[in-house]
């Protein structure tokens, strides 16, 4: 029988795993394993890929996007809202004051009727905004306050009744309302004349239904909307900015979320549970980073901001389209700062934290993977050389070469049954 040198066999092997390890190259399979990108830091982008911005964290960086939180009174005034005025629909009440008997108003005849003043019976301001008053006609109501109006029937009456004075008042307030939708008692309330806050007027309303956190406030006003947590209504005042009449207050749930990839300890989505969170406590609520794989140098947040504020970090908004762009942050944990900065900067919904592997790791990888495919070469030719030696027993006598190439004899003791045997 012909043996199998040990010099053959580790030829064969070579050549299997050359053969092997060649396929995987031209296959593309030689790529090592890999929860995201691990040269983000030397700028290597795939041609044809999405622009982006890339921005180191610094005190300077924390300022600009603390300024850029989504806050009310960022977009609209605190100042008090004006004097209510009339609207088509208004029910008004209109009391005219003579200052003797034997006026216009007033009998001269003292036991005829107490008191020297006359109630005209209640009113609604007409399509055309006016309203109308015995003597003095039509006086214009629409889009004017109570005192005007007051002053424009004294105007009308002065010379034909005794010193006259007007008193107007409100009855049924149909215009200058504030509209509440959402997660609320959705209702439209009339304005007050002292002036309210937005929450008061979601108090008024009912208040919210679900979890503060996970409320969210959009204010629309004269064509322009804002939106706000509901949590930065209550701890921070100056968002809780006055109501005023024609307001549209929506109040809707929408729970923030961030995502958590690479070398961390868990790669989820992960709720807020808060109005507000650092990136410090995004990173603890995943666990941390894996200690035994990440590098604290590779810390990014995936963002988009808008053309102003990427302008005010520096990034040349020229070569973006649309109204938002893509911004990548770095932060370097390794520095005993980058914690400090970790806890003031503020996460947005629906970020992206991403912390890559460390050099070691791929290091580490790479040599399994080359001990993965000598372990792939190996099994076959084992095989291959366990047959070859059984074909040797069967026969009777022979050599085997295990797969380190050593050579041995193979036993040739008889086989005996408690079976029958033939004659």
């Amino acid at each position: 029988m012909r043996k199998l040198r040990p010099s053959k066999v580790r030829k064969l092997r070579n050549v299997c795993g050359l053969v092997l390890f060649g396929s995987l190259l031209l296959s593309g399979g030689c790529s090592l394993p890999s929860s995201g990108p691990a040269t983000l830091l030397s700028g290597h982008r795939a041609p044809g890929s999405l622009p982006y911005g890339f921005v180191r964290v610094t005190p300077h960086v924390v300022d600009i996007l603390a300024r850029a939180v989504p806050r009310l009174a960022t977009d609209f005034s605190d100042r008090r809202p004006e004097d209510i005025k009339f609207g088509i629909g208004d029910i008004v009440s209109v009391t005219i004051f003579e200052a003797s008997a034997g006026g216009l108003f007033i009998p001269s005849e003292a036991g005829v009727r107490p008191g020297n003043f006359v109630t005209i019976p209640n009113q609604a301001v007409d399509a055309h905004g006016n309203i109308t008053v015995p003597y003095a006609g039509e006086i214009r109501a629409l889009g004017r306050t109570q005192v005007q109006v007051q002053q424009s029937i004294v105007d009308a009456l002065k010379n034909r009744a005794i010193e006259p004075q007007v008193v107007v008042s409100l009855v049924d307030q149909r215009t200058s309302m504030i509209t509440v939708l959402g997660d609320t008692s959705s209702q439209r309330l009339p304005a007050r004349a002292e002036g309210e806050r937005v929450l008061d007027v979601i108090t008024r309303a009912g208040g919210t239904k679900n979890p503060g956190y996970d409320e969210w406030v959009m204010l629309e006003r004269n064509g322009r909307r804002s939106l706000a947590p509901l949590g930065a209504l209550i701890y921070e005042p100056e968002n809780n900015i006055y109501a005023r009449a024609g307001d549209l207050i929506y109040i809707y749930q929408d729970p923030q979320t961030f995502l958590s990839f690479g070398a961390t300890g868990t790669q989820t989505q992960v709720p807020f549970n808060a109005w507000r969170l650092s990136l410090a406590e995004a990173l603890a609520k995943v666990g941390g980073l894996n200690d035994a794989s990440a590098d604290p140098a590779s810390v990014f947040l995936y963002r988009g901001e808008t053309r102003d504020v990427a302008v005010q970090l520096g990034i040349d908004p020229a070569k973006f389209e649309g109204p938002i762009i893509p911004v990548i942050y770095s932060i370097d944990l390794r520095d005993h700062a980058g914690y400090f900065l970790a806890t003031k900067f503020e996460m947005r919904n629906k970020d992206v934290i991403y912390v890559s592997n460390a050099a070691t790791v791929e290091i580490t990888k790479f040599l399994n993977f080359i001990s993965t495919i000598s372990t792939t070469v190996e099994d076959p030719i084992q095989t291959a050389i366990s047959v070859y030696s059984l074909k040797a027993a069967i026969k009777g006598t022979g050599s085997f070469v295990n797969v380190t190439g050593n050579t041995g004899v193979v036993s040739t003791t008889p086989v005996t049954t408690s079976g029958p045997t033939t004659p």
